[in-house]
């Protein structure tokens, strides 16, 4: 560790991001007695934003967890705002919690208003923390910030709904005891993994099994397990899920692609499509975590251990039977236009692809999932797509001078 990142702790928290993981990190914060801003964009502020004013925010729900870590209650922020230096001025920690989508628009904003020894945290990564690096390198931008991001959010947290009203209210259904963060350059982690003490939200990880140092960023972004579940369950899980409301006459925003997408046929494949990451990481030369095949075969997926932990021989503490039915799982997709499927196939899966074109890896499962992502919005994600390897900054590089930049 190059720095002591104590001066972190008082310092404000902005948040950037009003959806369900921006709100409840905003609110985990406050209530653990932090100053909190919020920024989102203005097209959401008189939607979800203005109301938090007068309303705050609801932080409740199960928060399942090995650890029983809870905190819950309502937080009245400090400052909601559209205006980015309103909200980023003097704070310690910058928060980023949006869809991939909206990374480059926001970082604009953003960088201009970067302090000297702010930390930038990602959550998800998702391949942003090299695209912010390439856009302040790109605006001249020396700020001495760290830059980073993390392999999931500290929750699985929804915001609660009635039709299509959005409520003041976020319930989390799991806090993570460990996740995986890394720096950009990876010469920052040690004090990136530091800064994370002081984020209240990371508070169930940092007084659980704590976090896990990533080799550089790029094992973050393999890290990730929102691709490698997420799509596979969607993509092959697609009848189930439009026949959820076609035919069975459910609500669709009860379907779970957890509890009833999830099939072995289809554990198979994210146990191959996973298989497919650990080759691009070793070809590399980067780091990539490890699964044991047995815990695909989940309900929960590989997902289960970041909230429940590991046994004394490293299997999961708990596993949800693929034979059984379980409402462990969060609910989503519902439509072929979720997240799950607009950003993790066109963003991490085309990325995997592109680096495997690039360093002479097949990926034929993540590109088969790719195709089929593409026919159900007759899209080419392989041609039509803003996410290259150039886009985030890594094009044309060798595998020496790719390390070299993630490290160095």
């Amino acid at each position: 560790m190059s720095r002591d990142m104590s001066y972190l702790k008082g310092m404000p928290v902005a948040v950037l991001g009003s959806g369900a993981v921006g709100k409840t990190i905003a609110a985990d914060c406050k209530l653990a007695g932090s100053e909190v801003r919020l920024w989102g964009s203005e097209e959401y502020y008189e939607s979800s934003m203005k109301i938090l004013h007068k309303s705050g925010i609801l932080l409740d729900g199960i928060q399942r967890n090995r650890d029983g870590f809870e905190r819950s209650g309502k937080a009245y922020l400090d400052v909601i705002s559209t205006d980015m230096a309103e909200v980023v001025k003097g704070a310690g920690i910058i928060c980023v919690a949006t869809t991939s989508w909206r990374h480059e628009a926001m970082f604009r904003q953003l960088i201009p208003c970067l302090e000297d020894g702010q930390v930038v945290m990602v959550f998800t990564d998702n391949w942003a923390s090299l695209l912010l690096r390439k856009m302040m390198r790109e605006a001249g931008c020396t700020k001495d910030v760290i830059v980073g991001g993390w392999s999931s959010a500290p929750y699985g947290t929804r915001i609660e709904k009635i039709n299509d009203y959005w409520l003041p209210h976020v319930g989390v259904k799991y806090r993570a005891i460990s996740l995986r963060g890394a720096a950009m350059p990876a010469k920052d982690s040690d004090d990136f993994i530091e800064a994370s003490r002081y984020l209240p939200a990371m508070d169930s990880v940092t007084q659980g099994d704590g976090p896990v140092k990533g080799d550089t960023i790029l094992d973050i972004d393999f890290a990730n397990v929102n691709p490698v579940i997420h799509v596979p369950a969607s993509v092959l899980g697609v009848s189930s899920m439009e026949n959820w409301v076609l035919v069975y006459g459910n609500a669709p925003e009860t379907y779970s692609m957890y509890s009833h997408g999830l099939c072995p046929s289809i554990c198979e494949v994210q146990y191959q499509f996973f298989n497919e990451e650990i080759a691009l990481a070793k070809k590399l030369g980067v780091g990539c975590p490890r699964y044991k095949k047995q815990m695909f075969f989940s309900r929960r997926s590989v997902l289960t251990q970041e909230y429940m932990g590991l046994d004394k021989d490293g299997n999961d503490n708990v596993v949800f039977p693929l034979d059984q039915p379980s409402d462990e799982g969060n609910v989503g997709p519902n439509n072929i236009n979720h997240r799950y499927l607009t950003e993790d196939i066109p963003v991490s899966c085309k990325l995997y692809h592109d680096l495997g074109v690039a360093y002479g890896v097949p990926t034929p499962v993540i590109d088969a999932m790719i195709i089929l992502g593409g026919a159900f919005h007759q899209t080419n994600y392989f041609v039509d797509d803003r996410y290259t390897l150039d886009y985030i900054g890594i094009g044309g590089m060798s595998i020496e001078e790719l390390n070299d930049y993630l490290r160095n």
